[in-house]
């Protein structure tokens, strides 16, 4: 593998290119660490110091940007609004025939609908910035994170003036464009999935200070446990995300002008783990909604608020509670039923097929084969389902039996994208040797 690396660096155009991309990736990091205009720098890593080891309303997205939407720096947002905004585009497929029409056009389609994206990711930049600021001057951005009311978390902004919070939420919505024209930067000139590796780079920036806070609290032979786990975790993962049912499918010949198509045998890959990350974002994103009605219902005064809002916050906050774990894992479950319902249409692929002459051997074309196809579909997705249900309970049994938080680094949404986007990358990186007459990474 070292000879391999070796020869990537070797490779002119290869090496300018992960260089370039090493690049974007520090500017990107750089920008975390930024504060945002009229944010007091010192309270705020006050208040960060505080809050290390408690969890939250704002944990996911905080894991997203890499730690920068509790520093208020003007990447706050982090990569964030561009998820939301490409999932809604792709739910938006749906219900609207139109963007069903510009995907099946292909390119022209297909710029059309990023087109769409970019505007909404600005839009949705617009609303979060204002969220977050709105929390941030109220005082309640650490207290919702679960950490102690310390008084410098009632002081974040200098200033609370309207043209101050405007210049923040400019601030803000413009560090999400700049996020989103360095991911495509790395897309064209650089390696990978751009949007995918500012992600993969805002997760592993905090994996040591996961394992730092593990080995402070629990010691070294917890912390010794912990990696040891991990290793096994990342194993199992990388095993079932390659892993997936390949059905055969074979093209008749056919005869157009003077030449001979098809004949030759090809497969369908359907992937154990089809819907990715994603219904474990929209878990998570569902069960923070009751800790955020409970956050606005409970009394400003300090008094005793509601019982419905002491069983919420008593249930449905820290994520350590057996009520939350069951709801969470079932609300994966679904929602990876759904997510693959939409990405995968089996009457499509089962169309496309009969138009170029495919056939799956021992299913007749048509309707035939999209059902077969879907038969195979539910199968596989329930394995899938349990699959991504254990991973993303991995960081609530670590909060509860080691102390960790929810972004411990060895399970849920981080170790998942972890090691899709690395072996994606991986890939990319073997084809554009391969494509150089040289052994790739991969054997």
């Amino acid at each position: 593998m070292f000879s391999a690396i070796a020869r990537i660096f070797k490779t002119r155009d290869l090496r300018r290119k992960i260089l370039f991309t090493l690049a974007i990736v520090a500017v990107f990091r750089l920008g975390s660490f930024i504060p945002a205009p009229f944010v007091d720098y010192g309270n705020v890593q006050a208040c960060i110091a505080a809050n290390q080891t408690t969890t939250g309303l704002y944990q996911l997205v905080n894991l997203f940007s890499g730690g920068a939407l509790l520093q208020l720096s003007i990447f706050a947002l982090g990569i964030m609004p561009y998820i939301t905004a490409s999932i809604i585009v792709q739910l938006l497929r749906v219900v609207i025939p139109h963007f069903e029409a510009l995907y099946k056009e292909g390119q022209a389609g297909q710029s059309k609908l990023t087109q769409y994206t970019r505007y909404l990711t600005i839009a949705l930049g617009v609303l979060q910035s204002t969220t977050l600021i709105t929390v941030a001057r109220s005082g309640a951005l650490f207290s919702a994170t679960g950490g102690p009311a310390l008084p410098q978390c009632q002081n974040l902004l200098t200033s609370d003036t309207w043209y101050a919070i405007l210049l923040m939420v400019i601030t803000m919505t413009a560090g999400t464009g700049l996020i989103m024209w360095l991911g495509e930067l790395i897309t064209e000139r650089g390696v990978g999935n751009g949007m995918s590796l500012l992600i993969f780079t805002s997760i592993a920036a905090t994996f040591p200070g996961a394992l730092g806070i593990i080995f402070e609290t629990q010691g070294p032979n917890t912390f010794i446990m912990v990696l040891l786990v991990g290793v096994l975790i990342m194993g199992l993962v990388v095993f079932v995300e390659q892993s997936q049912r390949r059905i055969p499918v074979q093209y008749a010949k056919r005869m157009v002008g003077r030449r001979m198509y098809g004949g030759q045998s090809t497969y369908i890959p359907i992937k154990v783990n089809m819907a990715g990350v994603v219904p474990v974002i929209f878990a998570s994103s569902l069960l923070y909604l009751p800790a955020l009605v409970a956050q606005f219902n409970t009394p400003a005064d300090g008094s005793t608020p509601p019982d419905w809002v002491l069983w919420v916050q008593a249930n449905f906050t820290t994520g350590d509670h057996p009520l939350y774990m069951l709801v969470f894992f079932l609300l994966i479950v679904g929602f990876t039923y759904f997510y693959v319902a939409i990405t995968f249409n089996p009457e499509d692929v089962a169309d496309n097929m009969k138009k170029y002459g495919g056939f799956i051997p021992g299913i007749r074309a048509g309707r035939p084969t999209a059902e077969y196809l879907d038969y195979v579909l539910t199968r596989i997705t329930f394995p899938g389902s349990i699959y991504l249900g254990l991973v993303a309970l991995i960081p609530l049994i670590a909060l509860a039996t080691v102390g960790a938080n929810q972004n411990f680094p060895f399970g849920g949404a981080s170790i998942l994208i972890i090691v899709g986007v690395g072996l994606e990358t991986v890939r990319q990186i073997d084809a554009q040797l391969q494509q150089r007459h040289y052994e790739g990474l991969i054997r």
